[in-house]
Parts: C-alpha cells; sequence; structure tokens
C-alpha cells in the first residue's frame, strides 16, 4: 500500500480471535479497508476518471458507479495484451483469474495480486478451527479432501490464466505450508497438481483407500466433485484393489509425479486390506457406503448451498444420512466473501458470516419493503446501496465489492437475504445467482443463453416440424448431472417408420445445435472435465404444456400473468407432469466444440 497494514497470518486460536475481533469491529473494519484501497489505488487510471486522485470515502460513493463485468472487461483485457496494472490497481496483477461466470459466452477474467492469496488462506484456516469446537479430535487423524487443478493459459504479456483453486494449490501457501494435524491430506501433492483429472481422481482415491482406517474428513470444494468421486469409484474399485493387493501402481498412471507419489504408498502388497474393500464395493446397494469405507468420518465437506443443493439427497444416500454435511465457506473468483460458523446446520439452514477485512462490502436492496424481486435495470444509482453493517434482517440484497485488485464496485450477481448477525457482521444466506436458470457444475445458464440457443436450433426442424413450446431442468439422478430440455413438437408430416428414422435424425441434431450455442464453461464441462453429461430433449404429446398450465392455475397461478416455467425443479409435481407425457428421448451424439 502503502497505507494501512492489513494482517491475515493467523492459524487455530488465533484464527479464531481475530474472527471476533474483526465480526466485533465490523464497521471500523469496514472502513478501515476501503480507506486502505483508496489510498493505494487513488491514482489508477479507473478511479482517477471519477475522483481525480481523491481518496475521500464519501466522494468515492458518490461519483463511482456501481458495474457489472462489461463496464471493467476492456481494462482488464488491456492489462492481459500488456499494459500496467495501474490501469485499475496500485499492485501488480500477478495472474488473471478464470471466473465460471460467462460474459458474451467467453469466461470472465477477474485480476489478482499476490497479497490475496493471504486473504484467501486466512479464510481456509479459518475453517477446521471453527468445525473442531463442534467436532473434536480433527488432529487424531487424516482427510480426504480431493482437490484437483486445471490446465492454465497465460494472457498475450504472459500472465497465467488459472482457476482461483488452481492459483490457490500451485501457491506457496499450499505447496509449502507447514505440516498442520488438523488438514493432514490422504492425498500427496503430487497427485493433486497433475493435470490429468483421470490419474489424479485414481490416484488420489486409491491414497484415501490405502489411508480408510485414519480418515476423518471427507469432501471436495464442491458436491458435484465429490459424487464425481464416488462413481469413480463405482468405475475403478476393482483396478484400485489389484493395486492394493499386488503394490503396484496400474499401468494407466503415466504421470511421473503421480508414479513417484504412489510408489511410498505402494510398497508392500497388502491383500487384507484389498479383500476389506472389495467385501465393501462390491455390495449390490452402495446406500452409506462412504461409512463403511471410511467408518471414523466425522463429517463431509462440500459447498451443499445454491445449485448444489440439489445433490444432497445423492450424499445422504452414500451417507445413509449418518455423516453430517458441511458446507464451510462462501467464495468467488472475485474475491471470498465469509465462513459458515455454525457449520453442522442443517444444508437447508446454512449462512455465512461475512468477513469484513475480505474486500469493502457493500448491498443493493432488492425489491419493495426487502421482498424478493428480481429487477434486471442495468445501471443502479450510486445512492442505491448500502453497507455491510446497515442491511436489515430478513431483507434481499444483491452483493457488490470493491477490491485491492481493481474491482470497484463490482456486482457480483449473487441474491443474498438477511439472516441474522454474528457480533456485528450480518449472516446471509445465499438464495440463488441472478438469473441463472439451469446449472449442474461449474456451469451456469440464463434464460436468455437458453433461449438464444434453442432458438438457434430449432431452425433444425424447418420444414419437418416447429416448436410449440419448451421448458428445462438440470438432471442431477445420475453422475454427471445433465440438461434436460422438453419440447412440445407438431410435425408437419404423418408418423411412420421412416418419419421415426428422421425425427432421431433431427432431435439429435437439435440437442447438439443447442450444445453449440451455450457458452465457453458449459462446453468446458462438457468436452474437457467431462463434469457435465450430453444434454437430452424430452419430446412430450401435444397439449401437455397446455395442461401445465392448467396445473399452474389450479395451484393459485393467475391466467392473466401465466408464463411458461422455463425451467423446473426436481421432484416437482412440474416435473412429474412433464415425464408422464414423454413420447420419445434423444441426447447429443457427440460433444460440444470447445478450445482453451
Amino acid at each position: 500500500m502503502d497505507g494501512l497494514k492489513f494482517d491475515y497470518n493467523y492459524k487455530g486460536d488465533n484464527a479464531l480471535k481475530e474472527l471476533e475481533r474483526i465480526t466485533s469491529k465490523a464497521a471500523e473494519v469496514q472502513d478501515n479497508i476501503l480507506c486502505g484501497i483508496l489510498e493505494r489505488n487513488k491514482d489508477t487510471q479507473y478511479l482517477s476518471k471519477y475522483m481525480e486522485g481523491s481518496k475521500d470515502v464519501l466522494e468515492f460513493k458518490r461519483s463511482v458507479p456501481i458495474i457489472t463485468y462489461k463496464d471493467v472487461c476492456s481494462y482488464i483485457q488491456r492489462i492481459a495484451n500488456g499494459e500496467d496494472s495501474s490501469l485499475i490497481t496500485g499492485h501488480p496483477i500477478t495472474e488473471i483469474l478464470c471466473s465460471s461466470g460467462t460474459s458474451g459466452g467467453e469466461p470472465k477474467l477477474m485480476p489478482t495480486i499476490s497479497e490475496d492469496l493471504d486473504r484467501r488462506t486466512f479464510v481456509y484456516n479459518l475453517i477446521t478451527p471453527i468445525v473442531n469446537k463442534y467436532l473434536e479430535g480433527l488432529d487424531k487423524g487424516k482427510t480426504m479432501y480431493l482437490n484437483f487443478v486445471k490446465t492454465e493459459t497465460s494472457t498475450p504479456c504472459g500472465l497465467p490464466i488459472r482457476s482461483v483453486l488452481t492459483s490457490y494449490y500451485k501457491s506457496k501457501h499450499f505447496q509449502c505450508r507447514p505440516y498442520d494435524p488438523f488438514n493432514d491430506l490422504t492425498s500427496p501433492i503430487q497427485t493433486i497438481l497433475c493435470e490429468d483429472s483421470n490419474q489424479s481422481m485414481y490416484c488420489q482415491l486409491l491414497a484415501a483407500l490405502i489411508h480408510r482406517h485414519k480418515v476423518l474428513r471427507l469432501g471436495a470444494v464442491f458436491a458435484s466433485a465429490f459424487l464425481r468421486a464416488i462413481s469413480y469409484l463405482e468405475r475403478k474399485w476393482s483396478q484400485l484393489c489389484q493395486d492394493i493387493r499386488t503394490g503396484h501402481l496400474s499401468p494407466m498412471i503415466t504421470n511421473p509425479g503421480c508414479q513417484m507419489a504412489m510408489s511410498s504408498l505402494l510398497a508392500t502388497p497388502n491383500p487384507d486390506l484389498a479383500d476389506e474393500i472389495e467385501e465393501i464395493c462390491g455390495r449390490p446397494s452402495w446406500k452409506g457406503i462412504l461409512c463403511l469405507l471410511w467408518p471414523q468420518a466425522k463429517f463431509i465437506e462440500a459447498v451443499v448451498t445454491g445449485s448444489m443443493a440439489q445433490y444432497i439427497p445423492a450424499l445422504e444416500f452414500f451417507s445413509q444420512g449418518k455423516i453430517p454435511l458441511v458446507c464451510p465457506m462462501y467464495a468467488s473468483s472475485e474475491t471470498y466473501f465469509g465462513v459458515n460458523v455454525k457449520p453442522l446446520s442443517k444444508p437447508s439452514d446454512v449462512v455465512f458470516t461475512l468477513l469484513p477485512n475480505m474486500c469493502y462490502f457493500e448491498f443493493i436492496p432488492l425489491g419493495k419493503n426487502g421482498t424478493l424481486s428480481f429487477d434486471d435495470e442495468e445501471e443502479v444509482p450510486c445512492d442505491k446501496a448500502v453497507d455491510l453493517v446497515d442491511v436489515k434482517l430478513g431483507r434481499y440484497y444483491e452483493l457488490v465489492v470493491t477490491t485491492f485488485a481493481g474491482l470497484y464496485r463490482y456486482r457480483i450477481g449473487d441474491v443474498l437475504q438477511v439472516a441474522g448477525f454474528y457480533n456485528k457482521a450480518p449472516q446471509f444466506r445465499f438464495i440463488c445467482r441472478r438469473n441463472v436458470v439451469l446449472s449442474v457444475d461449474l456451469d451456469k445458464t440464463n434464460e436468455e443463453d437458453l433461449h438464444r440457443s434453442i432458438t438457434l436450433a430449432k431452425k433444425k426442424l424447418e420444414n419437418k416440424a416447429f416448436l410449440a413450446e419448451y421448458t428445462s431442468y438440470a438432471d442431477t439422478s445420475s453422475v454427471p448431472g445433465h440438461y434436460v430440455l422438453f419440447w412440445e413438437i407438431q410435425w408437419l408430416k404423418p408418423d411412420g417408420d421412416g418419419e421415426k428414422l428422421e425425427e432421431k435424425v433431427v432431435m439429435e441434431e437439435c440437442c447438439i445445435a443447442v450444445e453449440e450455442e451455450l457458452d465457453y464453461i458449459y462446453r468446458q464441462c462438457r468436452k474437457r472435465d467431462r463434469s457435465v453429461g450430453p444434454l437430452e430433449i424430452r419430446v412430450v404429446k401435444a397439449g401437455t404444456f397446455e395442461k401445465l398450465m392448467d396445473m399452474i392455475i389450479s395451484q393459485g397461478g393467475s391466467l392473466n400473468q401465466y408464463k411458461t416455467p422455463r425451467c423446473v425443479k426436481s421432484n416437482s409435481a412440474m416435473l412429474k407432469l412433464l415425464d408422464g407425457h414423454v413420447t420419445g428421448s434423444f441426447f447429443s451424439p457427440r460433444d460440444p466444440t470447445w478450445s482453451p
């Protein structure tokens, strides 16, 4: 800065004491954060345009606009192309983080500076001490936490472009951290850093099985990733047992780092352990499999809020409801936000205490009298946002952040509800991502993008049929989950054997046409990450959507204001009605195109 100094180097009990301090003095800490940002960045091109070198807080709130990504992306792109970081921040930008959100179909690029890793590490260092208050003895065993990196690219000027998690795993904060008995991972670091997700997954699961009687924690960052690991284990457990039985690593593992790391774990054959695992995995039902494979596990750690809540039933099936689900933190590529100070609360009751030392928080009130209302107004008046300590209990807000790395009054797009206070810091329940209709993993498809994709894809029906209506849902009953579109189609020719064959060809073309028009992150999840399955179109009988309208109106909906819902929830009456009228199901015949 040079200005004010912020210390994030706290661990264990000291981290808990710092949590108490910053939440008890939330207003003071927030004022210091904003003053520090303005002191450091007042001479940047972006702030100078609005404040002319001033570092006055009131001037900032009066003059600096509340923005979305499109308002700042040109500055970030200029830095990516080689211009100086001083366009937006007073410290050098060290890497660009690739967000799971998109703009114009491409991933959003977020600037980050070196000390942002200190802030992220502070949050990570809080999680285990908080959980240990409720579940003691976490320092007496190991953690099976599945971490993965993604292949990185670089900007034209050589700045690395990474996901926020890859950034952390590749940093000295993770790789050079001192031994911590509360975070003793089963996965050797070389297996985490392996960019081949198949080899990384295999080796991490193998290590976790070898240490099965020592594991106290299970988890992955997202519930979807953890379930993907279980699905992988269902396919590979026999081979994994063979490796344990013989003391030799499968020849499919060709990564030198993985080979070296696993050689010490497989130093001697262990047929008894292999027999134990084979007996468990060979059972006809995998209900409660996690309890059997890792009998000492005290909790499963993963994000299970927002779109990830759809995976809770599957997690409860595999744990037989006996292992608590812990949703520890709230974060994004832009900045980390807060922690769950009551980690054993039910997923539906999870609230996050925002940490006042992460960034400067503001909130846009949503709806009259605080009721939830999705206002698509793009430009928000400067004076509409309220400060962290001024939010009201029970009301809904959209989150806005100002960061050291050069985002000023930036709309995150998350809708939150104030659920309470921890000392002087508000606690929020995550409600949803604005305008997101479908999400299975890191993908986030909004109604506009879905409509655009279907509009282009339905051209495949020209001269054969027309699309009368559609809706969608994210099917996560299997892993990986996939998008399902319900289409009501009026065919222009009578049915027959030839027409049935043509229908299959046309509908598969429609499936892939939709996928080709969805955004970069969706196509990446489909083609590279394999975290989203092929898109499915279910054709329904004529009149199905009229029956759907009748159902909604019979439940109190207004005929005058009725709009076909563009997304239905799993296990809902609407989904049951739609599924009951399906006449044909078609899947994408190939992966959509994608390149890094």
